[in-house]
């Protein structure tokens, strides 16, 4: 049974007539006729009264009709919902992102996205880079933003995935601004409309003995931090430990320590930054999807506004000191 053969019953069950029947469905005459008896052969019965001049439905003919009529309402919406979502009325994109890029950097995306295509859903999953590369290959994510390791450590080339590095982020020490009056000050944020003065920069050897407020385990920034101080010869000293991204920004406003965060949230954050001084502490950021899936509509207009997005902070100047666009 064809779409096409329940289309041709419909007209001539509408019309109780073949010749018109054919003409309202723009085919010839005898092809719909064709048709038809090829549809009464398949379901071993008549469907109409066949009388010069008078053209009836036949028992079977009258069971079919509703059932026809139910059949291609829902072929109609269902290629309405994909045209819809095919021009980014409709749809849903999934994306994922570590916590210190869902404060930063992709609330500004999703609003870019969302004015641009308000009827595609938006789900964000928040997880360390380990967590969020299974999730794309078992096809549970459409995007993510990763960090990348350059040195072969995680790797991309061990996943099946299509990876993009479009930032290095400078990393720095952020700490509760002393008050007026130097270091020995008794503390506070910065004053409203002033943004923190970046100092000159700290090398990691002098966080020796400096308790350090941390992440938790499984965050991209807790192995940078550490990594970078072992390298240095010591192992670090931790006020608190175990905390997400906002946990360990209030951590630091109250005094309890410095901690190693992204330039993009230090921007953001109120804090005194400091630099690394050379060759400096960084990160890679890169955008990554399954390679062997194609990425839906949504996905690719997602993952376009993203790099617009890149493109016109790094033109306008917006990205903060330290953070370089890899982007051609």
């Amino acid at each position: 049974m064809q779409l096409q053969q329940l289309r041709y019953f419909l007209a001539v069950a509408e019309t109780r007539h073949f010749t018109r029947a054919a003409e309202a469905a723009h085919v010839a005459q005898p092809s719909l006729s064709q048709q038809i008896r090829s549809l009464e052969r398949e379901l071993g019965a008549e469907l109409f009264h066949r009388a010069r001049g008078n053209i009836a439905l036949t028992d079977a003919g009258e069971a079919l009709l509703p059932l026809a009529r139910r059949i291609i309402a829902d072929t109609e919406s269902a290629r309405h919902a994909v045209q819809e979502t095919v021009q980014l009325r409709r749809g849903r994109v999934r994306l994922g992102a570590p916590p210190s890029l869902c404060t930063s950097l992709v609330p500004d995306v999703l609003r870019a996205f969302r004015d641009r295509h308000p009827g595609v859903a938006l789900v964000v999953r928040e997880g360390g880079s380990g967590d969020l590369v299974p999730a794309l290959t078992s096809g549970e994510l459409d995007l993510a933003l990763v960090i990348t390791r350059r040195n072969g450590a995680g790797s991309q080339s061990a996943h099946p995935l299509a990876v993009t590095e479009l930032l290095h982020e400078e990393l720095v020490l952020v700490e509760r601004e002393a008050a007026e009056g130097g270091p020995g000050g008794s503390g506070g944020r910065a004053p409203a409309g002033r943004k923190p003065a970046r100092r000159r920069g700290v090398r990691v050897t002098e966080l020796r003995g400096r308790p350090l407020v941390m992440f938790r385990e499984g965050y991209d920034l807790r192995e940078a931090t550490l990594t970078a101080c072992r390298a240095a010869g010591f192992e670090p000293e931790l006020a608190v430990e175990g905390g997400e991204m906002d946990a360990v920004l209030g951590f630091v406003r109250a005094g309890l320590g410095p901690a190693v965060l992204p330039g993009m949230v230090a921007a953001r954050s109120g804090l005194a930054v400091t630099p690394f001084a050379a060759p400096g502490l960084g990160r890679t950021i890169a955008v990554a999807h399954g390679s062997e899936v194609p990425l839906t509509r949504a996905a690719e207009a997602l993952r376009t506004t993203l790099l617009d997005h890149l493109h016109d902070a790094a033109r306008s100047g917006e990205l903060p000191p330290g953070t370089r666009l890899l982007l051609e």
